[in-house]
Parts: structure tokens; C-alpha cells; sequence
């Protein structure tokens, strides 16, 4: 074993609280660092050259001895609480694997104390060929990558595959610009930074570009990788997935954005660019679209792209709220209105002043308050219930329906006059049937959200999995798609999402559409077609990136093209 190359890594592992031990043949502790002697709670004259079995006395071994069976070359690890020497309680991720010679003899093993704390990363600089390291890398549920002086990737480990989506087969000798969404220039710059002046930069947030063309929350720590005579030769970063963070704080600041809203499909984009120019105005705005398709996400993306960002946000479900509540809650009212009304009582219009108001299911709303409504829109201003004097306000209506308004006016169930000035601007966002090319995006979107909050390792998926998913027509539009993948990560206990976690509903119209193969086959062609045409639109043609993005050979893609007859 090369005990210099150690020393220079371990010392890297103790910026980021990563505990290792080196162990000799003799099972003797030749090398650890100071995080390892941290988590252990002893000194250092207490560890080098102590027996490992009663140096992790305190720590459960594993199963298996790494040293007793040689033969499998896979990484041991287990989960482990224990209490350091000032009885501070630990998690410990503890993985084990032995060091071969050439000919496959045992000659040593290593030892990872991987502390849970919060954002706590590790890196490395140990080249992709070194066995034993490598098998440690790729146990790690932290993505890593390397790249050269240049800025060309030279390692990515499963994590990071994980994470991205993408084979590192495909990016290895890539530009690390291939990664990054939005904040390419600036993770970049850092990059460049650190192999310039090398010096560590940490904490770096930003997006990370999936194979999908996602963009993921990664925070990330860069460091420069230095050779025995310290010169540069390259730089190494160690990101985590901060899907879960990114969550926590929109629901904590209010604050949506389009990257919120997942869509490729043309019909999604040009509704993003519909949306860019209307949620500066400060027209009236009506959503239309099926339950579960992302009215409400939309409203609060508008909200938040608009001049009243910093403002309320009140939303208003007019089919949740009772008739005979509706009028008081909506407008508010007075002491002495009604029985019990013993104080005066602020509406949404007033709690929405100088912001937003989101009438959902406005299609659901009585005639008799359709009238007062459109005072609202025409005059800005309203009685409250029992009052003889009107109140000002100044506010975005914007408003949502999962009926189509025109059908309820011929009904008489709606207002004309009231239609045509909710009508201003009308945005129509489409049942997922109708965008088909955008699920791969949005199951593995919504495998790594489930993942997160449950806090379980992000699973991949079984192709017959996917060819199930895929075929389905989700007549609950997305919402419906969320709770399928929320059931199979629940019920996943692997690390592939088989047919038998999904629900078995599914399963069962999945087999029924089994008769009709033709059909099945047709609707998986056009599928791939459209997801060829959208790759091909988004990167203008260049068939090369387009494969990379497709995860495909150049050639496999030329064939397809000539197969579905795509030419531009």
C-alpha cells in the first residue's frame, strides 16, 4: 500500500468530518486521521498499532470480516449511533472493504466513519483507477466528480449518476460546463478559480442539469487536486441533492419560480413564455386546465414573477367554502352584521391590499355573488357584509376553473359580463396526456421530491416499470402521477422501482391494454419521436449533443431519425 498517497487524502476527508483507518494484514491501525480519532474518542497513541477489534470495541463490526471473505468486492456498510468522548450521540455510516495485492490477496483493509451531520461532504483526490478507493466513492450517497486542468470530467461516481441521471460513460472526458443549468457561468468561474489559485471554495449553490434536462438543487464544495510537488492538476467537487431544502424554503418564503413548474414539451414552453410577459402586467388573468394539471402552482408562479412579489398572496377556493359563508369570507364584514358578529372582520380582498387574490374553481361561484364580484374587477372597490360604505382595494385577480366558462354562460349559470372581464388574458394548461414527451421529466422529478422527504436513497426504475408509466393515461393529470410515485417509493424496499410497487390499478389497465399491442406499439413510437424531435429542437440540431442529452450513440440516434423520418 502506497501510505504517502493516504496521507494526502485522509487529510482532505478531515475537512469534511469523514473519519478513515487504514488496517494492515495483521489487522494493526497504520494510518487514520484526526476526524477518525474524533468519532472514536481516543488519542493517537491509543490507535496506531492497536488491534482493530478492540480499537471498534465500541463500534459494532460488521457482519462479515472484510478480512474473512475476500472474495466479494463489495463494499460492506451498516448504520451505527454511538456516543464520542464528550457523550455527543453520532449516526455513523460505517463502510468496510478489504485491500487486494494483484493477485487478489487480502493485504490490509480501510474503514470509513461517515458522520451524519448536516451538509457534511466528502471528497477525494484518489484517481478512478485505484480499486479500493473507488469501491468507497461509489458506496457514498454524496455525488463526485473529478476534472483535469482543462475543466474535462475524469471521475464520477454512482452517486452522482444517481443524482444526474447520466452514465458516466457518457461525460467522462465531457467539459464540467455539460453539468450545470442557469448557473453555468458562475460554478464554472468557481471551478476555474480554484484550479487558478488553488484554493478550496465551499458551499457553492446552484443547479445541477440532469440527462433529462432537469434542472436539480446541488450545493457543492470544490477543491484543487495537487500532485506530490504541488502543482494543480485538477480539481475535485463533492455535491449533494438539495431538493428537499429547496422545498422547505418555498414553502417557507412563499417565493415559486418557473423552475418549480417541470415542462419540455413545446406546448409547456410556450406557456412559460406566455407567462414571462403577462405576470409583469397587471391584467386580469384567467387559468383554465383538468384537476391536478398545476392551476395552483401557476397562479403562485405568476404571483411571484410579478411587481407585487413582496406583497400577500390570498388564495380562495370558491367550491371549498359554504354558500352562506362564501359573501362574509370572501368580502368580510361587520360588527352587528349577523348574529355573532361580534367584531368586524376583514375579507381575503382586504387581507390580499396591494397583492394578489387567487379565485380557484371561480366556475363554482353563486350568481348571487357574481354581481358583486364584478364590481370588484370594474370599480376596485366592495361592501362588506352589513355595511353601508364601500372599501377600496387594490389587487390581481387572477382566477382558475376546471370548467370551461363559455358552456356555463349558455347554461346561464354564469355571468356573461362577468366572463368577458375575467376573460382578459386566458392561459390553458393541458391534461398530461396532452404533453406526454414531458413524463421521464417529471417521474424522475418526482421520485427524487418522494425520495427526499422520505428520506430514502433515490431509487432507479425498472424498464417495465417506466413501459408501464409511460402507457398510462393519468386521468388525474399530474396530481395523480405524484400520489403513483409517491406509493411506489413508499412500498420500494430496493433500489429499483419494480411493477409490483406501483398501485394495482394500474397493473390491472396496463394488462388489459395488453390486447391491443399494435396500439401499445404505436403510442411507444410516437412518444420516442416526439422525445427525439424536442432534444433535437432544444439543441438546435447538433445531433451530437442531442445524444448525450438522449443518453444514446450518435449512430443509434441517426437510425432513429431515419426510422421516424425526422429531418430539419
Amino acid at each position: 500500500m502506497d501510505l504517502n498517497l493516504y496521507d494526502q487524502w485522509l487529510k482532505i476527508l478531515d475537512h469534511f468530518n469523514i473519519g478513515v483507518l487504514l488496517i494492515d494484514e495483521d489487522r494493526k491501525i497504520r494510518r487514520f486521521n484526526t476526524s477518525a480519532g474524533i468519532l472514536i474518542g481516543l488519542e493517537e497513541h491509543e490507535i496506531l498499532g492497536g488491534d482493530c477489534q478492540e480499537i471498534f470495541c465500541g463500534i459494532p463490526c460488521f457482519s462479515t470480516c472484510p478480512f474473512h471473505d475476500p472474495e466479494s468486492r463489495d463494499v460492506r456498510d451498516m448504520d451505527i449511533e454511538f456516543l464520542d468522548e464528550i457523550d455527543e450521540k453520532h449516526r455513523v455510516t460505517r463502510v468496510g472493504a478489504p485491500l487486494l495485492d494483484g493477485r487478489g490477496r487480502v493485504q490490509g483493509c480501510v474503514t470509513v466513519l461517515q458522520d451524519h451531520s448536516p451538509y457534511s461532504e466528502l471528497v477525494s483526490r484518489i484517481h478512478y483507477e485505484e480499486q479500493s478507493l473507488k469501491i468507497i466513492l461509489d458506496s457514498l450517497n454524496m455525488g463526485i466528480f473529478t476534472v483535469n486542468r482543462n475543466g474535462l470530467i475524469t471521475f464520477f461516481n454512482r452517486a452522482a449518476e444517481k443524482i444526474s441521471g447520466f452514465n458516466r460513460m457518457k461525460l467522462l472526458g465531457k467539459d464540467c460546463a455539460t453539468l450545470f443549468a442557469g448557473h453555468v457561468k458562475k460554478t464554472c468561474g468557481v471551478l476555474k478559480h480554484v484550479l487558478k489559485n488553488k484554493v478550496s471554495a465551499t458551499t457553492i449553490r446552484g443547479d445541477l442539469l440532469s440527462a433529462q434536462g432537469e434542472a436539480i438543487p446541488v450545493s457543492g464544495d470544490y477543491i484543487p487536486l495537487l500532485n506530490d510537488h504541488g502543482r494543480i492538476i485538477g480539481a475535485l467537487a463533492a455535491f449533494q441533492d438539495m431538493t428537499l431544502a429547496r422545498q422547505l424554503d418555498r414553502a417557507i418564503t412563499g417565493k415559486y419560480r418557473f423552475h418549480h413548474m417541470i415542462g419540455k414539451d413545446p406546448v409547456m414552453q410556450k406557456i412559460f413564455d406566455m407567462v414571462r410577459v403577462v405576470a409583469k402586467t397587471e391584467s386580469t388573468l384567467l387559468i383554465e386546465g383538468s384537476t391536478g394539471t398545476g392551476k395552483d402552482l401557476l397562479a403562485k408562479i405568476i404571483h411571484s414573477e410579478s411587481n407585487r412579489n413582496e406583497k400577500p398572496f390570498v388564495k380562495v377556493n370558491c367550491a371549498a367554502i359554504p354558500d352562506n359563508l362564501l359573501e362574509s369570507e370572501i368580502f368580510g364584514y361587520i360588527r352587528g352584521a349577523f348574529t355573532g358578529a361580534d367584531r368586524d372582520k376583514p375579507g381575503r380582498f382586504s387581507e390580499a391590499h396591494t397583492g394578489t387574490i387567487f379565485l380557484d374553481e371561480i366556475g363554482d361561484l353563486p350568481l348571487s355573488l357574481q354581481a358583486k364580484l364584478l364590481r370588484v374587477l370594474e370599480d376596485r372597490e366592495f361592501y362588506p357584509l352589513g355595511s353601508r360604505k364601500t372599501k377600496k382595494v387594490d389587487v390581481r385577480i387572477i382566477s382558475a376553473t376546471n370548467r370551461k366558462l363559455e358552456s356555463l354562460v349558455e347554461k346561464k349559470l354564469f355571468r356573461e359580463d362577468l366572463f368577458y372581464r375575467l376573460n382578459v388574458l386566458r392561459i390553458e394548461l393541458p391534461a398530461l396526456c396532452r404533453r406526454r414527451g414531458d413524463l421521464p421529466l417529471l417521474i424522475r422529478h418526482l421520485m427524487r421530491k418522494q425520495a427526499a422527504i422520505t428520506k430514502k436513497p433515490f431509487p432507479d426504475i425498472s424498464e417495465a416499470a417506466m413501459k408501464i408509466l409511460l402507457n398510462y393515461r393519468y386521468p388525474g393529470n399530474i396530481r395523480e402521477l405524484e400520489n403513483i410515485i409517491e406509493h411506489a417509493i413508499i412500498l420500494c424496499q430496493e433500489d429499483v422501482i419494480s411493477p409490483c410497487h406501483l398501485p394495482a390499478y394500474i397493473l390491472d389497465r396496463s394488462s388489459s391494454r395488453e390486447d391491443s399491442p399494435d396500439e401499445m406499439g404505436d403510442t411507444e413510437e410516437a412518444l420516442e419521436r416526439q422525445l427525439i424531435l424536442d432534444a433535437l429542437v432544444r439543441n438546435a440540431w447538433h445531433r451530437s449533443k442531442t445524444a448525450l442529452l438522449l443518453n444514446m450513440d450518435r449512430t443509434t440516434l441517426w437510425r432513429k431519425m431515419r426510422k421516424y423520418e425526422i429531418s430539419e
